[in-house]
């Protein structure tokens, strides 16, 4: 029997462990060693410990859905880390949920395994070979599609490049699930489905191009196998899950456990799905995922207001010396700033959805965001800006100058960017980098000192908005206040 946490020392989680927790954790109620195999998660890290494991956890939890355990797969080399240390818990995952009135504490199991990584993805790919998965499911961040400036498959870059080359020996994530493809085509199997979890716009249309792409420079008759028999959902999901450290192991310590990888999480969870699954789903709805068609709506709304909305909060952040997203809501002009874009700007741009008009989810956006319990970090937050901002931001520029909506706080926001992007906060201390095209951007933005449009010259992320005067103005005098009298003031002025 579960004792008091007052009397319970920290102990290592384990299978073994879960009776011995403190009474005030739920652990599971179902059998772990009953659970088999059915999807391959890539890129497993806490987002999706704390949301798609989690949605599974409930299900098992009524008893449902125990054919559809989670292999957890990794791409790169401190993936490592990750597998030995969720090997070492037995695939055990603490979840703390963090809220001003509450701290709910759940230990899940739906993890059965974690493949090796290895730099050809040999065990990945045949974790993907089994008849049992099917479904693959991936977190591998925004700009980690491989899209050219189009939309399409950047036929370019070196990854793909190699992958083409040797479609044995892959190194991404894509060539790995074009090989496990072909092993099942030539094998005489039915495909598996694919299933993006990442903030991206139609993340299942863009995960089709990207395969499907990919395998037609080295098979097209796999190709068209893909294209006709597999299925790729689109999806929107949304939860704000904090990296970890320390502090969120120590307060895992705290309350009676010893996990080398516990998640903090808000009490907000959200996932709106396609139902396009080739090979059968487990019933999500049965733990609260909305199953509908109609996924643009939610995605759309979700991305222009929380995740633009994180951008226009983060960058400032970071220049102003900021830590947490919650301070930067707690900042009155940061805060101010950031209502008046949304509510000016954002939400002419954003079409409701059943039961929520734009109004009412910038309110729950706002009281998410100004969460103290959660310390979401500004630079998590702005990492990968040039993967966020053309995929966040500037679709709402664009909606903005074809409907002749406001765009002057739309502009600020990308000259805070900017202004981030010199590498040195406002009080001197330097910003590391924080961004896969770091040097680039940091280069762009000393040049845009002296010229501001250097800045929106970069094609790969302004497209043709540079040539348009109304943005490209807006921008010049927004760059101009920020670089010679300081983030502060600019946002006053504008507020």
């Amino acid at each position: 029997m579960k004792t008091p946490a007052s009397k319970t020392p920290a102990i290592d989680l384990t299978d073994g462990a879960l009776e011995r927790l403190p009474a005030s954790v739920i652990t599971p109620t179902y059998d772990r060693s009953m659970i088999t195999p059915g999807i391959v998660h890539i890129g497993l890290g806490n987002f999706h410990r704390a949301h798609q494991s989690w949605y599974l956890h409930r299900l098992m939890q009524q008893g449902l859905a125990m054919d559809w355990g989670i292999i957890g797969a990794g791409v790169r080399p401190n993936d490592s880390e990750m597998r030995q240390k969720l090997l070492a818990q037995d695939c055990l995952t603490t979840l703390i949920e963090l809220d001003p009135e509450s701290s709910a504490k759940e230990v899940v199991g739906p993890m059965v395994d974690f493949v090796e990584v290895a730099p050809t993805n040999g065990p990945l790919i045949r974790a993907m070979s089994d008849a049992r998965i099917r479904i693959v499911s991936l977190t591998v961040t925004e700009g980690g599609y491989y899209q050219s400036e189009d939309g399409a498959l950047n036929t370019a870059h070196p990854d793909i490049m190699n992958d083409v080359a040797h479609p044995d020996q892959p190194k991404t994530a894509f060539g790995a699930i074009v090989a496990a493809y072909r092993a099942r085509y030539l094998a005489g199997m039915l495909p598996f489905t694919g299933q993006s979890c990442d903030n991206l716009q139609n993340n299942g249309d863009v995960l089709r191009s990207t395969v499907v792409g990919l395998a037609r420079l080295s098979d097209p008759d796999l190709a068209d196998w893909i294209d006709k028999n597999a299925t790729f959902p689109n999806a929107m999901v949304d939860c704000i899950v904090p990296a970890t450290g320390d502090a969120e192991r120590a307060m895992t310590r705290s309350i009676g456990i010893n996990d080398a990888a516990p998640v903090t999480h808000e009490n907000f969870r959200q996932w709106v799905l396609q139902d396009e699954f080739c090979a059968g789903r487990p019933p999500w709805e049965r733990a609260g995922v909305t199953i509908t068609e109609d996924v643009h709506a939610y995605e759309s709304m979700k991305i222009r207001v929380l995740n633009a909305g994180h951008q226009m909060l983060a960058n400032v952040g970071e220049v102003l010396s900021l830590p947490t997203i919650s301070d930067c809501m707690a900042h009155p002009e940061v805060s101010a700033f950031f209502c008046k874009v949304q509510a000016q700007e954002v939400l002419p741009q954003v079409e409701g959805v059943d039961g929520m008009t734009p109004s009412d989810y910038l309110a729950l956006i706002e009281a998410r965001f100004s969460n103290p319990k959660i310390k979401d970090t500004t630079r998590r937050v702005a990492f990968d800006g040039s993967s966020r901002h053309p995929g966040f931001v500037l679709p709402i520029v664009r909606d903005a100058v074809a409907t002749g909506g406001s765009i002057s706080g739309l502009a600020l926001i990308e000259a805070l960017w900017a202004r981030m992007c010199l590498g040195t906060r406002e009080n001197g201390e330097m910003i590391e980098p924080n961004d896969p095209n770091w040097d680039r951007l940091t280069e762009m933005a000393h040049r845009s000192k002296a010229d501001p449009s250097a800045w929106l010259s970069m094609s790969e992320i302004y497209g043709d908005l540079s040539k348009n005067k109304a943005f490209a103005e807006a921008f010049t005098h927004w760059h101009t206040v920020v670089f010679q009298s300081g983030s502060l003031a600019a946002l006053k002025a504008y507020i």
